[in-house]
């Protein structure tokens, strides 16, 4: 077996390893006092923690995401409408099973795509990475693959 390895994923957060032994207490809450015109929207703060995803890899995700699952998607509506349109003015005489195959092959490859948008988007922020992004997804899959093992590994040795 291998050992997991001790590099971290990029948006990884700092404190993942470490064990809280000590009970937590409640924090008094503070007073709240009203503020005059202190509207703040979510982007105009910058995050400052490290248990999110970036702004920016985020919506390298989403864009690839919507990509390569909305093509697929689309077309999978769209082999409803067309089919429709050939049957009903008696252009092609369609079997309804093929019609369904057919939709349900490219729903399917759209819900394949939208994890592959995720996993080959570059999960760094200052890389943009490969149009494909065939080299970001085994590099990401790699980083998932270690993630499972090692939580596999935990949870082993929780049970003991």
């Amino acid at each position: 077996m291998s050992k997991p390895t001790t590099e971290r994923i990029p948006f990884e957060p700092n404190n993942r390893n470490k064990k809280v032994k000590e009970a937590k207490k409640p924090q008094p809450t503070p007073p709240i006092v009203a503020k005059k015109s202190s509207v703040t929207t979510s982007s105009d703060v910058k995050r400052g923690n490290s248990l999110g995803i970036p702004d920016e890899v985020n919506r390298r995700m989403i864009r690839r995401a919507a990509l390569f699952c909305g093509i697929p998607t689309g077309l999978g509506l769209t082999t409803f409408i067309v089919s429709y349109f050939l049957v009903s003015k008696h252009i092609v005489d369609l079997p309804t099973s093929a019609v369904v195959l057919l939709s349900m092959l490219f729903l399917g490859i759209g819900v394949v795509g939208l994890s592959y948008g995720a996993i080959s988007a570059s999960w760094d922020e200052g890389r943009v990475g490969s149009w494909w992004g065939n080299e970001e997804f085994k590099k990401n899959f790699g980083y998932l693959t270690e993630a499972w093992k090692a939580q596999k590994q935990i949870v082993k040795a929780n049970k003991k």
